[in-house]
């Protein structure tokens, strides 16, 4: 069993390493000096020349600082609002009883099969012929970034299994206390699946904030580009120097890991949380 175990780690360790050297290249490199060979092989990894005048250079070069409060609002408004939505659809599938319930259940978690390029031109339409693009006004260009986003078949799965998790008992009493299905929904039951709410925004926050996508498509104001965007015009702008490229893809790593590491307690628990109530 000992060996098991070990050789279990083993493997486990090496898929850590895997998942980390792309990463660990992609900081040794912003950390670099002008005088290093990055390109070296076999990869050298501790910079010799350490620097951080990279990320002072990127800093300065482009509006990075802006890119980042574009994808923060971006982000942080589609997050809040695939949590309420989500919540708001998952409550009376899980909870109440209706006719069609079922149908419109597994009609909502076929479209987790259907990929975003195939209904892109539809949505770009319906963006244009709303006017939720960058050229009406800034509001109208973060609108056309976060309301195609702003719900999701997967939220919805993912927390009507949470939802499901709590025994009726608990909605009952509340019934009996006088709670109507609002006090129900945001007093009592929304804040017993604060995991799986947590592992929603995780995904969220995670899935907005590396789309490059539809920002390509739908923006053209310089003002409104989200990192990724950004990133991608500093690497074509300084496609010969590949530290700023780096130093660039961590900065928008950062906020990232700020989050996770936020949430993180809720990670496990909201993962396995609905998992066996079917």
């Amino acid at each position: 069993m000992k060996i098991k175990n070990i050789i279990t780690h083993i493997i486990l360790i090496f898929i850590c390493i895997l998942s980390l050297v792309p990463f660990l290249w992609l900081l040794s490199t912003a950390l670099k000096g002008r005088c290093e060979n990055i390109f070296a092989y076999p990869p050298i990894f501790i910079p010799k020349d350490f620097t951080l005048n990279n990320f002072k250079e990127v800093l300065k070069l482009v509006p990075i600082v802006r890119y980042v409060i574009n994808s923060f609002i971006v982000a942080s408004s589609t997050v809040i609002l695939n949590v309420i939505l989500s919540a708001l659809a998952a409550y009376p599938l899980a909870r109440m009883e209706f006719k069609g319930k079922k149908i419109a259940f597994f009609a909502i978690l076929a479209t987790i099969m259907v990929p975003f390029q195939t209904i892109m031109l539809p949505v770009y339409i319906i963006t244009l012929k709303l006017h939720l693009i960058d050229n009406y006004s800034i509001l109208a260009g973060y609108l056309g970034l976060i309301m195609p986003f702003a719900v999701n078949a997967f939220g919805i799965f993912l927390l009507r299994q949470a939802f499901l998790t709590i025994p009726k008992e608990i909605e009952e009493s509340a019934i009996i206390d006088g709670c109507n299905s609002f006090q129900i929904f945001f007093k009592l039951l929304l804040p017993m699946i604060k995991p799986s709410v947590a592992l929603l925004a995780i995904f969220t926050f995670i899935g907005s904030w590396g789309e490059f996508l539809w920002p390509s498509i739908v923006l053209t104001n310089e003002k409104l580009f989200t990192l990724p965007v950004g990133i991608n015009n500093l690497s074509s702008a300084f496609s010969s120097d590949y530290r700023l490229v780096a130093a660039g893809s961590i900065i928008s790593i950062i906020p990232i890991m700020v989050f996770f590491l936020a949430l993180q307690k809720y990670f496990i628990s909201g993962s396995t949380e609905g998992a066996v109530k079917g």
